[in-house]
């Protein structure tokens, strides 16, 4: 397949790689606002009236609590020397982290500006906390992984010292191992399978991208790497990360388009999603598949 090499990239910027959008492996999500721009009055510093309630557990050292319509809020609020209130999310819920001379009622005020992204990504929060408490897979005969975006069921064969197949009709992929196999020597000869199958996919549909882009890549490697799903050099050199064969394809040709989108726009900007876009519409949608699956949910090889 002949493709135009009129978008050949400039070998002289640099690299970009997609990361992994899991929050154990990403900037945690933050948002600033500016300070309200006026002196510290004692005055009116007092404590939010909503600050608590008798119905409510009392408040750990450094926590405020804010209502928010129908329902109350605890967050930890720091004090800085920074210009303007910032709010993180983590595992342990909101954060502020305010200017020094801002009032309490200010910072609450804040919080009620932003309460819908506040609540939106702490839902989102909850949601990862209990996929990761969700039991690991069981390496054993009838143990399932996930496998372009659904599961398969592991079958185990001692008959025979070596062999791999998977019937795409029942979904079984059948291991052939000795009788006193190690359940380490299950997941090498696993993980060796499932590295093949991404190999052969992602070989099948880089060129189909490449053609809709008309860029050109000059080669293509697995990775492995612990915090990217792949990376893109601007002299053409693709990396995917070879666990994207446990997503369904839509994710996998998202992570294909965004690298070889980079041959067009060596960054993030609005021309390089609007040049993802037009080769991959539905890319919202794959993104953030990937970036609410994290690692701890797949199988740990």
């Amino acid at each position: 397949m002949k493709l135009l090499q009129k978008y050949l990239p400039n070998p002289r910027q640099m690299a970009l790689q997609l990361d992994f959008f899991a929050p154990i492996f990403s900037t945690q999500p933050k948002v600033d606002l500016p300070a309200p721009v006026q002196q510290f009055d004692p005055a009116t510093a007092a404590e939010s009236p909503f600050d608590s309630t008798a119905s409510l557990a009392p408040l750990a050292p450094g926590k405020r609590r804010v209502r928010l319509d129908d329902q109350t809020l605890d967050y930890v609020l720091l004090r800085s020397k920074r210009r303007s209130i910032g709010f993180v999310i983590d595992d342990d819920g909101l954060r502020i982290t305010s200017p020094k001379w801002v009032t309490l009622v200010e910072i609450d005020n804040a919080v009620r500006e932003k309460q819908r992204w506040i609540l939106n990504k702490l839902a989102e929060r909850r949601e990862r906390s209990a996929r990761r408490l969700q039991p690991q897979m069981q390496w054993s005969d009838g143990g399932t992984l996930p496998y372009l975006g659904n599961d398969i069921i592991l079958r185990i064969e001692s008959h025979q010292q070596s062999g791999i197949s998977f019937n795409v009709d029942t979904r079984e992929l059948t291991i052939c191992l000795p009788a006193d196999a190690s359940e380490q020597q299950l997941k090498d000869r696993v993980q060796s399978w499932l590295q093949q199958e991404a190999k052969r996919n992602f070989s099948e549909r880089l060129p189909i991208y490449a053609e809709k882009l008309e860029v050109i890549f000059h080669s293509f490697k697995l990775s492995a790497a612990q915090t990217q799903w792949g990376s893109c050099t601007a002299d053409g050199k693709i990396r995917l990360n070879w666990r994207l064969i446990h997503f369904a394809q839509p994710q996998i040709d998202y992570v294909i388009a965004h690298e070889l989108s980079h041959l067009r726009e060596m960054n993030h900007s609005p021309r390089f999603w609007a040049t993802v876009q037009s080769i991959f519409p539905e890319f919202e949608a794959a993104k953030k598949i990937l970036r609410d699956r994290t690692p701890e949910t797949l199988p740990i090889f």
